[in-house]
């Protein structure tokens, strides 16, 4: 974790280097606080489209996987652009914007369905083991109770394997 933290820092500095070196300093300033601007009104704007998706998706009116997808790409831009540098508000505001979002959807859906497919599936991969059996009573196993004229259930290890499926 430090070393991608040493490299964070290493890649902005550099942006910001050759940017300023390019453009001069003042041109990068104002370049920072115009980002600043236009991620803060992004953010407002899809946030409550991204929110209005989430509502439409509770109501069935619109696939859930869509609106979860927007909504992870809306709170990586988000922290994106309000982590310090210059390559990272770039991201920020990239991922904000509804046309980008759209192109990388497809990305953060098939990645969730890795990470997580019983959530993106919908079905279960720690269902139950079930054993056959039946079910006998005390009365069933011997007038008075005692164990030595009770039925004796044969089993063996393979009993308590898990099916094939």
């Amino acid at each position: 974790m430090f070393v991608l933290f040493i490299v964070y820092v290493v890649v902005e500095i550099a942006a910001l280097v050759a940017v300023a070196s390019a453009i001069g300093v003042m041109w990068t300033v104002l370049l920072i606080l115009v980002g600043s601007i236009v991620g803060l009104v992004l953010v407002r704007s899809q946030g409550k489209r991204v929110m209005a998706e989430f509502r439409a998706a509770s109501r069935g009116e619109r696939s859930p996987g869509v609106a979860v997808a927007d909504g992870a790409l809306f709170t990586i831009g988000s922290i994106a652009l309000f982590a310090p540098g210059l390559v990272t508000s770039v991201i920020g505001i990239l991922l904000l914007l509804p046309f980008t979002r759209w192109a990388l959807r497809p990305l953060v859906v098939v990645g969730a369905a890795r990470w997580m497919p019983t959530v993106v599936s919908g079905r279960s991969t720690n269902a139950p083991t079930v054993i056959d059996g039946e079910v006998v009573s005390d009365q069933e196993r011997s007038p008075a109770g005692d164990a030595a004229h009770a039925r004796i259930i044969d089993m063996n290890g393979q009993d308590f394997d898990k099916p094939a499926r």
